[in-house]
């Protein structure tokens, strides 16, 4: 989950099962991303509005890597890397050497930016890119710090909704959840498969469950990681103006609380060799912590300020190698007064728009529109409070994450609340991570339940979704699972080849319930 953007005030009716037939399957020309390149990229050109497949179509930009042992193929996996905003065409191949082996060698993997991201039809509110570089530095970095700047950051969101408005309204009530599982169920077809193979992380799991709500009968195989509450995603499937924000009812600030405190906990009971801010004990680098964030609330370091330190930690925690060791390093240097690096980003991959515009209007629309949040600016200062008692500084970053959402002028045209019980023609696999800076494992256990069908295997480990922060026992079972349905037995439960902070590489241990075998 990025931190972007939300909404309430939708028609509630729910949405219906399949696009009507009269909506073709989009055609795939394939060819090689860019010269040489072992992946190809196609256009697919879907409708804007189910309800009116003749109208206005849009374009999704579509990746592929082949099955690389091809006479043993099974069919397609198609991949959503979360956001609300990630671009698939970017982020697969970024990340294609975390799926498991067996998967890459038995599936083509295919993965696309969703409609209003990225380089499908993409929403942009701003006339350059210097002109979103000007908005996005009329705000404060991370979350707003006294009246002053609380008051700057509203004012900013109520900007960017009204350049939205004015820009292309009727692609903002048509980003929502719904449209693209339409979208995927209209790529099924195009790659010819008679049911769909799945996974989604972050995000892509409330669009997985969606899909399997949607088109159950379609459901061959379907990984869920990191998972989001569906009841806490539609606030109970009520548009009365919701009491707490999105990631406030998810629990974001809780998981986020507690991951940190490990990582303190963990840096502190290793030496400066391995953790570069440990303070020698878990109790005296947490109270450091606690006085670097003091110190820099009223001398920031450079253009580090408090919030923007603390919105860098939060991302930081997503992935725990290098990520944790890296931020032990930033720390330090801010304590010792010294400007930090930013994380480098990872390198681009060799597709035809490696670093397209992913403004944060495009998180935003697709939250904002589906998933409702107080439309009064005024209430989220006490919300942060609130969440700053029970979750201390990260409850402040989770609570202004989603402010942009009170004045979003787009409601979703197609929004799906529930039932999320529909029995899919095959079981869902709900992968959970118990220390997840983002999606709390209680949410894969919410997932696990309100699924008609579905066995959750735990991650007991760090980071944000399990894919990114591998397990070698998780790719086993997950792996296992797409190619023949084999499930994990009930409570397995994985830890992480190498834990935070160590040096060596112990193999990925696994402890199971329910009389299953280590493996």
């Amino acid at each position: 989950m990025t931190c972007s953007t939300a909404l309430t005030g939708q028609d509630l009716a729910a949405a219906g099962g399949e696009p009507p037939s009269s909506v073709p399957a989009p055609r795939l020309d394939w060819s090689p991303c860019v010269q040489g390149s072992e992946f190809d990229c196609a256009t697919a050109k879907v409708p804007l509005d189910y309800d009116n497949p003749g109208g206005r179509a849009i374009e999704l930009a579509v990746v592929k890597r082949k099955a690389t042992d091809p006479d043993r193929r099974i069919g397609t996996l198609f991949f959503n890397p979360g956001g609300p905003g990630g671009p698939g065409t970017v982020q697969m191949p970024q990340n294609y050497e975390r799926f498991p082996r067996e998967v890459r060698e038995r599936f083509d993997i295919i993965s696309w930016d969703p409609r209003g991201i990225g380089s499908s039809t993409a929403v942009n509110c701003f006339a350059s890119p210097e002109e979103a570089a000007d908005w996005s530095a009329s705000k404060a970095a991370g979350f707003p710090v006294g009246e002053k700047e609380r008051a700057a950051f509203i004012a900013a969101y109520k900007d960017l909704a009204r350049r939205c408005e004015q820009r292309d309204p009727e692609l903002l009530r048509h980003v929502s959840t719904t449209d693209t599982a339409r979208d995927l169920d209209q790529l099924r077809r195009a790659v010819g498969e008679s049911q769909l193979t799945y996974q989604g992380i972050s995000y892509g799991t409330i669009l997985g469950a969606t899909y399997a709500n949607l088109f159950p009968d379609k459901v061959r195989a379907m990984v869920l990681d990191s998972n989001i509450d569906p009841e806490a995603w539609t606030n109970h499937a009520s548009d009365d103006d919701p009491r707490l924000t999105t990631f406030l009812r998810m629990g974001s600030d809780r998981t986020a609380a507690a991951t940190l405190d490990q990582f303190l906990t963990l840096c502190g009971s290793t030496t400066t060799a391995h953790c570069a801010f440990s303070a020698g004990s878990p109790e005296a680098t947490r109270d450091k912590f606690d006085q670097l964030m003091q110190k820099l609330r009223k001398h920031p370091v450079g253009a580090w300020t408090y919030a923007g330190t603390v919105a860098d930690v939060v991302n930081s925690l997503y992935i725990v190698h290098p990520g944790w060791t890296d931020l032990a390093g930033r720390l330090q240097d801010l304590w010792q007064g010294r400007v930090a690096e930013p994380s480098p980003f990872p390198p681009a991959p060799a597709v035809p728009h490696p670093n397209p515009y992913l403004g944060e209007e495009q998180g935003a629309a697709v939250l904002c529109g589906d998933s409702p949040n107080p439309r009064d600016p005024n209430v989220y200062h006490g919300l942060e409070e609130a969440a700053a008692a029970r979750a201390g500084d990260t409850g402040r970053f989770w609570t202004w994450a989603v402010e942009g959402c009170s004045t979003w002028p787009a409601v979703a045209a197609d929004r799906y609340v529930g039932p999320w019980n529909k029995p899919t023609a095959h079981p869902v696999l709900v992968v959970g991570t118990t220390y997840d800076p983002s999606t709390p494992y209680t949410n894969a256990q919410a997932m696990a339940k309100q699924l008609a069908n579905a066995r959750l295997l735990t991650h007991n480990g760090y980071g944000h979704t399990a894919l990114l922060n591998p397990s070698s026992c998780i790719n086993t079972y997950t792996g296992r699972y797409f190619v023949d349905g084999t499930l994990p037995p009930a409570g397995t439960t994985c830890r992480p080849d190498t834990p935070p902070f160590s040096v060596s590489r112990p193999t990925g241990g696994i402890a199971t319930g329910g009389g299953g075998t280590a493996g």
